[in-house]
């Protein structure tokens, strides 16, 4: 009934016109109970935590609808969004040319002048593009049969076709602001979905993402900065933006099993805790402590339109624990959804990022070990939908590094002890299965730690 529920509204979603058909990804929200008219604003964070659901959706229903959701999504922001540098501007406007919409709204004379009459009128009974329009004359494209999503090759070449020729007129205005938090976010979802779908160019976006965070948006001390814009950086990085940066680099080390990511996760989530915890009530504040103090020192407890900041170092600091086998980093998630434990118990739909982190602690991270080069049992792991579970391994590049350095200068999780090359190893809780090496004793390992939960 839930996934019914779930796909049900991400059919809907994408066949609104508070979805970019031509393009990809979605408008900052709708103004009609429809979803078909959006405010045409165009957010980064709203496509890093919308793609991330459409991609969960796949990994559970392999329902290509929502594949090709996620890929012309994720394809919006590193084709539109891209900075030469590699960081994302935070968003485009509504407006171009004065007009709200005017980038984004077709009448049947501009469908035809660029399909010709033929194909003009396939593509125009599939996107609804009517003489009366369905704003202000004009129409914005959608699917009036909610989730039928999966184009014909003859809509597809349509589609092509009017991307290109709208690409001709004036843009919306873009806000070229690089914002830490929202950037990370993005490259949260993309090493996720990179993992998953084993599409190289999109880790290559995420490990571009992050180096350009930690480059530019991080002074020579160590210090985060909330914001970059044509080369200057400024304002001292708030707990959201740490949160979500030591995520990402989390993640980056589970996917490219490098250490070197995760080192710097561990710095980071010291630092998260030393400037923003409150070590009196427990969670976190908005502001660190060096920053120019305020009247009431704010905090941020509730999942809104983007998740609390404690939330998401919650989840991170759990999943960070985990991987590097330091329990402090768990405990001080624990800290941080005992600060709100009241509240939670109340009005758990106010906390749904921080249930996450809720459901880690309480049942322990599933441990995924795969030594030594494996990867057909790296793909099988990824490609289960496992919220609850951390993986670890060792990439050819990070172990010949450490090997350089003599194994002095790169930190190794206990993780890896006394695995033999060649196996996968599931365990939680101190305790493991049978080391496997098969991609089905794998997935039934798998199944078998799940069930547990």
């Amino acid at each position: 009934m839930a996934l019914e529920i779930v796909e049900r509204t991400l059919g809907a979603m994408a066949s609104g016109g508070i979805y970019d058909h031509l393009g990809g990804g979605f408008a900052r929200y709708s103004v009609d109970q429809h979803w078909d008219v959006p405010h045409f604003e165009k957010m980064l964070y709203d496509q890093a935590l919308i793609a991330r659901v459409y991609l969960h959706a796949w990994q559970v229903t392999r329902d290509p609808r929502w594949l090709q959701v996620l890929d012309e999504t994720l394809s919006y922001v590193l084709r539109d969004l891209r900075d030469p540098l590699g960081g994302l501007y935070s968003a485009e406007d509504a407006d171009s040319e004065g007009e709200e919409g005017r980038y984004y709204v077709w009448t049947p004379e501009e469908i035809t002048d660029v399909l010709g009459p033929t194909l003009a009128v396939e593509a125009a009974a599939w996107y609804g593009v009517t003489r009366e329009g369905n704003f202000e004359g004009r129409t914005i494209l959608h699917r009036a049969r909610r989730g039928d999503l999966l184009r014909p090759a003859s809509v597809e070449a349509a589609r092509s076709k009017l991307l290109a020729a709208r690409a001709i007129r004036v843009r919306p205005g873009l806000d070229d602001k690089v914002i830490t938090e929202w950037n990370a976010m993005m490259c949260s979802t993309l090493v996720e979905a990179a993992g998953v779908t084993a599409r190289d160019d999109w880790s290559a976006a995420a490990a571009q993402i992050a180096t350009f965070l930690l480059e530019h948006l991080r002074r020579p001390d160590g210090r985060v900065l909330r914001s970059w814009c044509r080369g200057r950086a400024g304002l001292l990085g708030y707990a959201a933006d740490y949160a979500w940066l030591l995520d990402c680099c989390t993640r980056l080390g589970e996917l490219s099993g490098d250490v070197v990511w995760t080192e710097e996760a561990m710095t980071l989530a010291r630092q998260l805790l030393a400037l923003f915890e409150d070590d009196a009530r427990g969670g976190l504040y908005t502001t660190g402590n060096d920053a120019p103090p305020l009247v009431v020192r704010p905090r941020d407890l509730y999942d809104g339109v983007t998740p609390a900041a404690g939330s998401v170092a919650a989840v991170a600091l759990a999943r960070l624990g985990a991987l590097a086998g330091d329990g402090e980093f768990a405990r001080a998630a624990g800290r941080i959804v005992d600060a709100v434990g009241g509240a939670l118990a109340t009005a758990p739909s106010a906390f749904p990022e921080l249930l996450a982190a809720v459901a880690l602690l309480e049942d322990g991270p599933i441990e995924i070990v795969i030594a030594g080069d494996r990867a057909d049992l790296l793909h099988a792991a990824r490609r289960r939908f496992l919220p609850g579970a951390v993986l670890a391994w060792r990439s050819t590049e990070s172990l010949e590094s450490a090997a350089v350095g003599g194994g002095l200068s790169r930190f190794e999780s206990p993780l890896f002890e006394g695995r033999r090359d060649g196996f996968a190893y599931v365990c939680r809780r101190g305790a493991c299965l049978a080391p496997v090496d098969s991609v089905d004793d794998l997935l039934a390992a798998l199944d078998v730690a799940v069930g547990s939960s």
